[in-house]
């Protein structure tokens, strides 16, 4: 075992009968597809992605639409290397002509001192308030699973400050009570055995030790870089975070409306 990887829980992909998971593939694809939403007059769960530069956001998005559309695609703009933030806009995660049940907003990495994206622009995200024009946003406009993206091989290198603009953002999150997930990119760079075997997947304890978050809200994740053809290993991780995370929105929405429910029947 390399010497990272003392930091973390190694995991090997395997269901508990031996045979690989990569046989739930063509399912989770279509449980998300056809993923039913607490409250139908929300048309999409909005997942707002943040995290430091370079963290791969924007390839996160193109990964998910890689496997949902079965191929590779390029929807977001990625940064080749480091350096000030490439991303500036918001973008939504659509499937061909079908739209999917979420819509991703990427917005600018956070960076050291005043570079980079306020923290208060994100927290504005949270309720709504986007570049589009929002000035009354309704619930479908709002976030509904706040999605921190932490490159692995960068964990013990983020800036402080970084961390504390992470945290500020992560308390207004709970404030709001919106879910919160970190998908921890780029495995394979911090460690050899994810390299040459992305099965040998691991979960981060220095994320949950920096960020304050539960290992099951860690979701390890390879986005697609450079690979020309898709990966059935790489797409189960994929799908893996993106059921995560769904869950935990669609769990917010019942909340929400069991409280409207509960206050319409006081009056």
């Amino acid at each position: 075992v390399c010497h990272i990887c003392s930091m973390y829980v190694t995991q090997n992909l395997t269901n508990n009968g031996g045979k690989h998971v990569g046989g739930k593939y063509y399912h989770m694809v279509d449980d998300l597809r056809s993923f039913k939403l607490s409250d139908p007059d929300v048309g999409q769960l909005r997942c707002l992605l943040y995290g430091p530069i370079s963290a791969g956001k924007s390839s996160f998005i193109n990964s998910v639409n890689n496997v949902f559309q079965s191929r590779t695609t390029s929807g977001a703009l990625v940064a080749i290397d480091g350096g000030f933030s490439f991303t500036t806009t918001v973008s939504c995660s659509r499937s061909g002509e079908k739209r999917l049940p979420f819509a991703f907003n990427d917005v600018m990495g956070l960076e050291q001192n005043k570079n980079g994206l306020h923290p208060d622009d994100i927290i504005n995200a949270l309720k709504g308030h986007l570049p589009e024009g929002y000035e009354n946003p309704s619930l479908s406009d709002k976030t509904h699973c706040l999605v921190s993206i932490v490159s692995a091989d960068k964990i013990s290198r983020m800036p402080e400050d970084v961390i504390a603009k992470m945290k500020n953002i992560r308390a207004e999150a709970s404030k709001l009570n919106i879910p919160q997930v970190v998908v921890m990119t780029m495995p394979d760079k911090a460690c050899e055995l994810v390299n040459k075997d992305v099965k040998r997947i691991y979960y981060s304890k220095a994320i949950k030790e920096k960020l304050g978050l539960p290992m099951n809200c860690i979701l390890p994740v390879k986005n697609y870089h450079e690979e020309g053809m898709l990966d059935n290993d790489m797409d189960i991780l994929i799908l893996n975070a993106m059921t995560q995370i769904m869950n935990f929105a669609n769990d917010y929405l019942w909340n929400l409306q069991q409280h409207a429910n509960q206050k319409n029947k006081k009056y």
